[in-house]
C-alpha cells in the first residue's frame, strides 16, 4: 500500500476550514514546517482513518473536533496491486465512511463494508504493520509505554520474521516451534492461569475442589466418630466418679466436720465481742489524756505569750506616734505647694486670653484674603470649564470610531487588490488599424484607439463600421467578483454610516476631532491643576471660610510681648506642679507608714485580748493551772488499766478467720458435691442420648467410604499436577531452543540493520531481547552497554533504523507499508541526523517514507520530495 494524498476537513486546530497535501510519491516525502502548522494534526487524522471506525467516538475520535465543535472529515487516497482508491471517512456528526475507485469514480464500499475494506489494508489495525511504522512524536518505541500496546508490536515483529526467516526453520522449526509452543500454551492455558493458579472452571480447578470438598467430607466425619468415642469415655469417667460422691458413708463424714467447724466459729466470735469492748475502752481513756495534755500545755503557752506581747505592743505605739508626726509634715508642704501652683495657673490664664484674642485678630483678616483669593481662582475655573464644554460640543459630531477608520482602511486596500485581481484576470481586446483606415471600431458605444487596450465586459459589444455588430462572451464563472462586491459594500455603507463621501474626508475629520481633544485634555488639565478637588470642593471651601469668617477685630497690645508673658506664666505654672509632684511622694509614703504602724498595733492588741480571754482573771490563773495537772494524772493513769485489760484479751484471742475459712470451705465442699452429683447425672442423661443417636447413624461406616472417594480425588488431582508441570517443562524446553537459536532466528533484521549500524556508527553490533525482540544491548570498543542507558539521539536513532529494516522485511514479505514518521529525530546532533538522512534514502528505493519535521532548517538536507499544505474544501 502507497499514500498518495492526505485531505481534512474541521479537524482540531483546522476549524472550519480544510487542508490537503498532494502528490506524495516513493521514496522519501518530507513535510517541514513550523509549531503549530499541523502536521502532528495530519499524522492524527491518518491514524484515525485507518484505525478509527466512524461510528465510535471514543477519546483519539473526540480530541480531533475543534473546539468550537462541528464534524470532522478526513479523506486520503491510496495506491495497491488492485488499483487507486480514495477513502474517506465523517466522524460525531453526520457519520460516514467510503471507499472509491479513483480511476472509474465509482462507489467501491460504504459504511461497515468501507470499515472491512481499510482493516483489510493494514491487516490486524494497530497491531498490524502500519501500528508498527507509524511512529507518533515523542514516541521511539524503546521506552516503557501500555504493555497492551508493547504486546502488539512484539506479535508483529515475530510473526513478520517467523514468516521471513527461512534458515531456523531447519534449525529451530520455525513456524512449527510456533505452533508446538502455542499447543503447548493452549493445553496449559486450560488447565492453569499466566500466574500458575488452577484456571476457573476448568478440569484441574474441578479435581481440586472435588478434592477440597471430600477433604472437608472426610475430616467432619472423623470428628464425629471421635467425639463419639469421646462421649463414651466421658460417660464411663462421670458415672465412677458419681458413685464415689453419693457414697452415704462419706455424707455422714462431711456433715460432723462442719458441726464441729461451725461451734468453734460461734466461741471465735463471742470472744472477738469482748476484745472490741475492751480497745473502745481503750480508745476513750487515750482521748480523754490527750485532751487533758493539750488543755495544760495550751494553758502554759498562753501565760509566756501575754508577757511577750506586752513588750511588742509598746514599741508599736512609739512607732505609730513617729509616723503621725511624719504625715502632719508632708501635708503642710503639699499645702503651700498648691497654693503656688494655684496663683500660677491663673496668671498663665489671663495671658493666654490676651494671647488668643490676638490670635483671632490676625486669623480674621487672613481668612477675608483667602476667600477673596479663592474667588479669583473660581471665576477663572468657571472660564475654562465653558470653553472646555465648548470644545467637546463641537468634538462630537465630528468624532469617528478608531476601529471604523481602522475597517475602512483595510476596505480600501482589499478592495485595490481585488479590482486589480479582477482587472488582471480580465480578457482584453486590441485593435492595430491598418495604415489610411478612417473608420474605429466601437466596444460598447466608445471607439477604440490605435493599439489601444481595454477589457471586456461580459457580454461586450463591438460596432465593425461597414460590417455589423460582433456580441463577445468570456463565459468567466459567475460570482468571481463577488469578494470585490461584497467589500465595496461593506465601504460604502460604512462610509455612509460615518456621513463621509470618502475615506480622505474621515481621515480629515479624524484629524480634527484629534485636535479637539488636545484642547479638551489642556483645558481639563488647567482646571484640574486651579481646582483638584473639583467646582464643588472649591465652592464649599469658599463658603466654609466666609461662614467662619467674624468681624475684624481691634488688635491692641503686642501680640509677641503676649506671647513672651504666657511663656514666663507657663514656666512659673510647670515650676509650682514640679514642687507639688515632689511634696506629693513624701506623704503618700508617710500615709503608707502610718497605715502599716496602726495595723500593726492593733494586731498585737487583738491577739492580747484573745489570749487574756483564754486565760480568764489574774487571781485565778495559779489555782486553775494545778487542777488542770490532776486532771491529766488521773487521765493517764486509766488510760494504763485499760490498755492492759485489752492487751491480755487480746493474746488470748482465738483465730476468727482460720475458724471461718474452716466452716465456709467445709460448707462449699458440701454445696459442691451436691452440686456435682446433680451435673453428673444430667450429662450422664444427655451422653446417652447422643451416644445412641450417632450409632444409629452409622458415622464410622460413612467415613471409611468417604476416606476411600479421597484418596482417589487425590490421585485425579496428581495427574493433573504432573500434567502441568510436564507442559512447563515442555514449554521451558522450547523456550530454551529458541533462545540458543536466537541469533539465527533474528539473522533477516539484522542482515537488514547491519548496513544501516555502518552509516552511522563504527564497530557497533546489537542484541536483541529474545521477548520484545527489540534492541536490548549494544557492543562497542570492547564494552557492554544496555539501550536503557544511552542518550536519548541514539535511542530514537535505533529506533527509526529498526524500524526501516522491519519495513523492508515487511515488503519482501509482500506487505508493503509506508514509514510515517512525526518529528521522530529531535534529540540527532548536526552529523548524526545526516548520516539518518542516508539511511532513510538507502531503505526508500522501493519503500514509500513520509517525514513530518519542525526543524525546518536541519531537514533542508534530507531532500527527497517536498510536501506542502493547500487549502482545500470537500465536495458537498
Amino acid at each position: 500500500m502507497k499514500i498518495t494524498a492526505l485531505r481534512l476537513f474541521n479537524v482540531k486546530r483546522f476549524a472550519g476550514r480544510g487542508v490537503a497535501i498532494e502528490d506524495i510519491g516513493d521514496g522519501v516525502n518530507v513535510l517541514c514546517a513550523a509549531n503549530e502548522f499541523g502536521k502532528s494534526t495530519s499524522f492524527e487524522a491518518l491514524h484515525a482513518l485507518f484505525f478509527q471506525a466512524h461510528t465510535g467516538q471514543p477519546k483519539d475520535v473526540k480530541r480531533l473536533q475543534p473546539y468550537s465543535g462541528g464534524n470532522p472529515v478526513i479523506e486520503a487516497d491510496i495506491e495497491t496491486e488492485a488499483g487507486r482508491y480514495r477513502l474517506a471517512k465523517q466522524f460525531i456528526g453526520g457519520k460516514r465512511a467510503t471507499v472509491t475507485d479513483i480511476g472509474s469514480g465509482r462507489l467501491v464500499a460504504q459504511a461497515d463494508e468501507a470499515e472491512n475494506f481499510i482493516a483489510g489494508l493494514t491487516r490486524g489495525g494497530t497491531a498490524g504493520p502500519a501500528g508498527l511504522l507509524w511512529v507518533r512524536q515523542g514516541i521511539t518505541g524503546i521506552e516503557d509505554r501500555d504493555r497492551r500496546e508493547e504486546e502488539d508490536e512484539r506479535r508483529v515483529r515475530a510473526s513478520l520474521l517467523e514468516s521471513v526467516q527461512g534458515e531456523v526453520e531447519a534449525v529451530t522449526g520455525g513456524r512449527r516451534m510456533a505452533e508446538v509452543s502455542a499447543r503447548c500454551a493452549e493445553e496449559l492455558g486450560r488447565l492453569v492461569t499466566a500466574s500458575g493458579r488452577p484456571k476457573a472452571g476448568g478440569p484441574y480447578e474441578i479435581a481440586l475442589a472435588e478434592q477440597k470438598r471430600l477433604a472437608a467430607e472426610v475430616a467432619r466425619l472423623e470428628a464425629d466418630v471421635d467425639a463419639l468415642r469421646k462421649d463414651l469415655d466421658e460417660r464411663a469417667a462421670a458415672a465412677k466418679h458419681l458413685k464415689e460422691l453419693d457414697d452415704p458413708d462419706e455424707r455422714a463424714a462431711r456433715r460432723q466436720a462442719l458441726e464441729r467447724a461451725q461451734t468453734a466459729l460461734d466461741a471465735a466470735r463471742a470472744h472477738g465481742e469482748a476484745l472490741k469492748s475492751a480497745q473502745a475502752e481503750l480508745s476513750h481513756a487515750r482521748s480523754r489524756r490527750d485532751a487533758t495534755r493539750r488543755e495544760l500545755d495550751a494553758f502554759r503557752g498562753a501565760l509566756a505569750t501575754s508577757v511577750q506581747l506586752g513588750g511588742r505592743i509598746a514599741a508599736a505605739e512609739q512607732a505609730r506616734d513617729t509616723a503621725l508626726a511624719r504625715h502632719r509634715a508632708a501635708t503642710d508642704a503639699i499645702a503651700r505647694a498648691e497654693a503656688e501652683a494655684q496663683a500660677a495657673e491663673t496668671e498663665e490664664k489671663q495671658a493666654r486670653d490676651l494671647l488668643a484674642r490676638l490670635d483671632a485678630a490676625l486669623k480674621a483678616r487672613d481668612r477675608a484674603e483667602r476667600v477673596a483669593a479663592l474667588a479669583t481662582t473660581l471665576e477663572t475655573v468657571e472660564t475654562l470649564r465653558t470653553e472646555r464644554e465648548a470644545a467637546e460640543a463641537a468634538l462630537a459630531p465630528i468624532a469617528v470610531p478608531a476601529k471604523s477608520v481602522e475597517r475602512l482602511q483595510a476596505l480600501e486596500v482589499e478592495i485595490a487588490a481585488l479590482a486589480a485581481l479582477a482587472s488582471a484576470r480580465e480578457p482584453k481586446l486590441a485593435i492595430v488599424y491598418d495604415a489610411g483606415a478612417a473608420a474605429r471600431v466601437r466596444l460598447d458605444g466608445i471607439a477604440l484607439g490605435d493599439g489601444e487596450e481595454r477589457g471586456l465586459a461580459d457580454p461586450a459589444r463591438l460596432d465593425i463600421p461597414g460590417i455589423g455588430t460582433v456580441t463577445l462572451r468570456t463565459s468567466r464563472p459567475a460570482g468571481d467578483d463577488a469578494a470585490l462586491r461584497k467589500a465595496v459594500a461593506e465601504r460604502d455603507a460604512l462610509l455612509a454610516k460615518l456621513g463621509a463621501a470618502d475615506l480622505s474626508e474621515v481621515r480629515q475629520r479624524e484629524a480634527a476631532a484629534q485636535r479637539a481633544k488636545a484642547e479638551i485634555v489642556r483645558l481639563a488639565a488647567r482646571i484640574e491643576a486651579l481646582a483638584p478637588q473639583g467646582l464643588p470642593a472649591l465652592r464649599e471651601e469658599i463658603a466654609r471660610l466666609a461662614a467662619a469668617a467674624s468681624p475684624e477685630l481691634e488688635i491692641k497690645g503686642d501680640p509677641d510681648a503676649a506671647r513672651l508673658g504666657a511663656e514666663h506664666a507657663s514656666q512659673r505654672v510647670g515650676a509650682a506642679r514640679l514642687a507639688l509632684r515632689e511634696a506629693q511622694p513624701s506623704r503618700g509614703l508617710a500615709e503608707d507608714a502610718l497605715r502599716k504602724a496602726e495595723t500593726a498595733l492593733a494586731a498585737l492588741q487583738g491577739e492580747r485580748a484573745q489570749v487574756e480571754a483564754s486565760l480568764g482573771p489574774a487571781d485565778g490563773r495559779a489555782e486553775r493551772e494545778r487542777a488542770l495537772a490532776e486532771d491529766a494524772r488521773l487521765a493517764a493513769e486509766s488510760f494504763a488499766e485499760a490498755e492492759a485489760k485489752a492487751a491480755q484479751l487480746r493474746d488470748a484471742a482465738p483465730d476468727l478467720a482460720s475458724a471461718e475459712a474452716a466452716v465456709k470451705r467445709l460448707r462449699s465442699a458440701e454445696e459442691t458435691s451436691s452440686r456435682q452429683i446433680g451435673d453428673l447425672r444430667e450429662r450422664i442423661a444427655g451422653l446417652d442420648g447422643t451416644i445412641r443417636a450417632r450409632a444409629d447413624e452409622a458415622v464410622e461406616e460413612q467415613w471409611r467410604e468417604t476416606r476411600e472417594a479421597l484418596d482417589a480425588a487425590n490421585g485425579r488431582v496428581a495427574a493433573f499436577e504432573a500434567e502441568v508441570a510436564l507442559l512447563d517443562r515442555l514449554q521451558a524446553t522450547l523456550q530454551a531452543a529458541r533462545s540458543a537459536a536466537r541469533d539465527l532466528y533474528l539473522k533477516p533484521v539484522m542482515m537488514e540493520l547491519r548496513p544501516l549500524l555502518a552509516l552511522l556508527f563504527d564497530d557497533l553490533t546489537i542484541t536483541f531481547d529474545e521477548k520484545t525482540l527489540l534492541p536490548h544491548k549494544i557492543m562497542r570498543g570492547g564494552a557492554e552497554e544496555d539501550v536503557e542507558r544511552l542518550s536519548g539521539g541514539t535511542r530514537e536513532q535505533l529506533s527509526v533504523l529498526t524500524r526501516l529494516a522491519f519495513a523492508r522485511l515487511l515488503a519482501r514479505d509482500g506487505r508493503p507499508a509506508p514509514v510515517i514518521l512525526d518529528d521522530a529525530l529531535v534529540y540527532s546532533d548536526d552529523d548524526r541526523i545526516e548520516k539518518m538522512f542516508d539511511a532513510l534514502h538507502r531503505q526508500s528505493a522501493d519503500q514509500q517514507i513520509i517525514v513530518f519535521s519542525c526543524r525546518q532548517r536541519a531537514f533542508a538536507r534530507l531532500g527527497g520530495r517536498a510536501l506542502r499544505m493547500i487549502d482545500w474544501r470537500p465536495e458537498s
